[in-house]
C-alpha cells in the first residue's frame, strides 16, 4: 500500500465557512491521497486547487510520515477529504496539530459507517465513490455558495465521466458473474463484489497483507493449493505490496498459467484521472479473464 508526496499547490484563499476568499481565490483543497484528489479535482474545476499529500506509487501510505509543508497545507485548507478507517492516521494528526475555523472534513470512512479496522479501501466501491463526490459538492456549495450552480455543473460532468467505468463494470459482471478469483490482499474485495465475482482467497491472507503482517501459515497453504488445483481463474495482485508470500504466489499463478492482474493502491500513472486509471485496470482483468475463457 504505498503512497508519497505529490504537490499541487493551492492557490491562495482564507475564506470562511461562509464562502470563498474576498478576492474570489479558488477553495484550497487537501486530499489524503491522489485518487480522492482526482475526483475532488474534477468536481471543484477552477473555483477549486487541490493539492494531494500521498501519490507516489513506491511509498506505503500507513507508513507516510508528514512534514512542515504538510501541515502549512491542512491549517490553510477550507477542505481537507481523508479516506479514514485508519488508513491515513498521519492526516487526523495533522488535522489535531494545525487547527482551523475555516476548514471542513470530509472523513470518507465516517461518511460510510466505516470504523477503524474495517476495510478501508473504500475506492474500489464504485457506490461509496458516488457517496463521497456526492458529499465533496455538497461541502464546495456550502463554502462558496455564489458558485453553486457551477459545482452542479461539475457534478453532472464527473457523473458522465464515470459512465465508461459504470459501463465496463456492468459488461464483467454480466459476462464473468461468479467467476472464481483470487487476490493477494483486500483491496480488491469491494470492487470483486461489485463484479459480481467469486473471490475465493483466504480472507485471514487478504487481512494480513493488508496490514502487513505474515499470513496464517495454514491460510498460505489454503491459497497456495487454490492456485495449484485452479480453482482460481485469475489472481488480482496488489503491485504496491510485494512480500516474499505474495511474490510466491504470483509465481505459482504464473506456473499454472493463471493471469496475473495488476492493481495499485494510488494512480498509476500519477496524471491519469481516477476512471481513467479504474477503467484500464477494469480492462486487464477482463483480459484476463476472457483469456481464461478461451483455455477453459
Amino acid at each position: 500500500m504505498l503512497g508519497v508526496v505529490a504537490v499541487v499547490l493551492a492557490t491562495a484563499c482564507n475564506g470562511s465557512l461562509a464562502g470563498i476568499s474576498p478576492s474570489g481565490g479558488a477553495l484550497k483543497v487537501v486530499t489524503g491521497e491522489n485518487f480522492w484528489g482526482s475526483v475532488a479535482s474534477q468536481l471543484g474545476g477552477s473555483k477549486t486547487s487541490v493539492q494531494s499529500v500521498v501519490s507516489d506509487p513506491n511509498a506505503d501510505p500507513h507508513l507516510y510520515e508528514s512534514n512542515p509543508n504538510d501541515a502549512r497545507a491542512f491549517a490553510d485548507a477550507n477542505l481537507v477529504v481523508l479516506n479514514g478507517a485508519g488508513y491515513d492516521d498521519w492526516g487526523q494528526k495533522l488535522l489535531a496539530a494545525n487547527r482551523s475555523a475555516n476548514r471542513q472534513l470530509v472523513d470518507v470512512a465516517q461518511l460510510l459507517g466505516k470504523k477503524q479496522g474495517d476495510n478501508p479501501h473504500f475506492w474500489y466501491e464504485p457506490g461509496y465513490v458516488v457517496s463521497v463526490a456526492d458529499r465533496i459538492t455538497a461541502t464546495y456549495k456550502s463554502l462558496d455558495p455564489a458558485d453553486a450552480a457551477y459545482f452542479d455543473q461539475r457534478r453532472a460532468a464527473f457523473a458522465a465521466g464515470l459512465k465508461p467505468y459504470s459501463d465496463r463494470i456492468a459488461e464483467i459482471k454480466q459476462k464473468f458473474s461468479g467467476r472464481p478469483i483470487g487476490s493477494t490482499e483486500s483491496i480488491f474485495v469491494y470492487m470483486a463484489r461489485a463484479l459480481g465475482l467469486n473471490l475465493v482467497s483466504p480472507p485471514a491472507f487478504m487481512a494480513a497483507v493488508a496490514e502487513g503482517n505474515d499470513p496464517p501459515a495454514d491460510a498460505v497453504v489454503t491459497f497456495q493449493e487454490q492456485i495449484a488445483r485452479k480453482q482460481v481463474k485469475a489472481l488480482i495482485y496488489n503491485v504496491q505490496t510485494a512480500t516474499a508470500v505474495t511474490t510466491n504466489v504470483k509465481r505459482l499463478a504464473a506456473a499454472n498459467d493463471i493471469p496475473v492482474v495488476g492493481v495499485s493502491e494510488t494512480m498509476q500513472p500519477e496524471t491519469a484521472t481516477f476512471q481513467d486509471w479504474q477503467v484500464a485496470q477494469l480492462i486487464a482483468l477482463q483480459n484476463a479473464l476472457n483469456a481464461d475463457a478461451l483455455h477453459g
